[in-house]
């Protein structure tokens, strides 16, 4: 288990790799299109975490770790979007928007704890 201060790295990481098996589920479906707008957010919410730990300056830092918050409130909306349209169910849902909600928790507050 990683240590405490990177908390935000391992749970972007565990969401992206939950998000990858989400698009992987909707293609057998044929849902190619909102799920690849999640893929896309979902991902880059922990790219942008493991990016901000090599950030040359405090700005940087700080806009690494907003690009990463905006991209999980991005996220939210898809995942919203594919369980109101049925593609995936309530239950999936709200599992990966209860870590989403942990992620967004965590990265308001770095962000807010950069300023």
């Amino acid at each position: 288990m990683a240590m405490r201060e990177n908390i935000i790295i391992d749970k972007s990481y565990e969401f992206a790799l939950r998000v990858v098996k989400v698009y992987k589920f909707l293609n057998r479906k044929n849902e190619f299109v909102l799920s690849k707008q999640l893929l896309k957010s979902g991902t880059s919410i922990g790219a942008n975490v493991t990016e901000a730990q090599e950030a040359i300056s405090k700005k940087d830092f700080k806009n690494k770790m907003s690009i990463a918050l905006k991209e999980a409130v991005e996220s939210r909306y898809w995942i919203n979007l594919l369980k109101d349209s049925d593609y995936i169910s309530e239950m999936q849902a709200n599992s990966l928007l209860q870590d989403l909600k942990d992620i967004i928790k965590i990265l308001t507050k770095i962000v807010k704890n950069a300023s």
